[in-house]
């Protein structure tokens, strides 16, 4: 076992996708870039604001395990948004994820939101994880083109989106509309996701004004949340 130390990590991102992306991304304000000399040279002209390390280097100031490609960044903490920036912002579809705690899982979805047009991620203050660099990773960018927005309460979040004219879709495995009828024609469109396993809170079910199933084999039980998402969102951009 080695005897390396490992940093927080904490407000860094790594990778050569999520630095260029953060990089890139007006609304970021850079604390620090360190890289390899072969990671800083894909940056253009902006290496010149980097540190040459020895990727040993670079690990000590990362999370035990971070892969990150000769290239990291530190930067200033994000703003999220209010609920109200994305209703008065005009976005047409939005995802409401309740407790949705795996980080992997949240970059997945950052990144299939980003791929079909979901223009926001509406999280709790609590009980989900923060944007780390491990999201940052695994989402491929999709953190700094996807909004974040956190709220206190996720049932009064979708109160507010159906006062603002979304049609608020849950996923749950009971429910007997197919995701694709309960997408089709809503010109403005919230799907809600629950926590890997149990799925959504009754409460938040209850908030939503309509619940709808993704149709699997009958041998499974469900999906990956990530998944669910990505399906769901595809079949967003398909009915919607």
């Amino acid at each position: 076992m080695s005897g390396r130390t490992h940093g927080s990590g904490e407000n860094w991102v790594w990778g050569a996708h999520a630095v260029t992306a953060a990089l890139a991304n007006p609304k970021r304000k850079l604390k620090r870039l360190v890289g390899t000399r072969n990671g800083l040279s894909r940056l253009g002209e902006k290496a010149s604001r980097g540190e040459d390390l020895a990727p040993a280097a670079i690990d000590a100031l990362l999370p035990r395990d971070a892969v990150h490609q000769g290239l990291a960044a530190q930067f200033e903490p994000l703003v999220p948004v209010q609920i109200d920036d994305i209703i008065e912002a005009g976005l047409q579809r939005v995802a409401v994820l309740d407790q949705v705690s795996d980080p992997h899982n949240l970059g997945a979805i950052f990144r299939s939101a980003a791929a079909f047009g979901f223009g926001a991620l509406i999280l709790q203050t609590r009980n989900a994880p923060a944007i780390t660099g491990i999201v940052a990773k695994s989402a491929v960018g999709a953190i700094e083109t996807v909004q974040e927005c956190r709220v206190v309460n996720i049932s009064r979040a979708l109160e507010t989106l159906a006062e603002a004219g979304y049609h608020t879709v849950g996923l749950a495995g009971a429910a007997q509309a197919s995701i694709e009828a309960a997408v089709s024609g809503a010109e403005k469109l919230a799907i809600v996701l629950g926590a890997e396993g149990p799925g959504l809170r009754p409460g938040v079910a209850k908030a939503c004004a309509e619940l709808a199933r993704i149709p699997i084999a009958p041998e499974m039980e469900s999906l990956n949340v990530s998944n669910a998402a990505a399906i769901a969102f595809y079949a967003a951009s398909r009915g919607g």
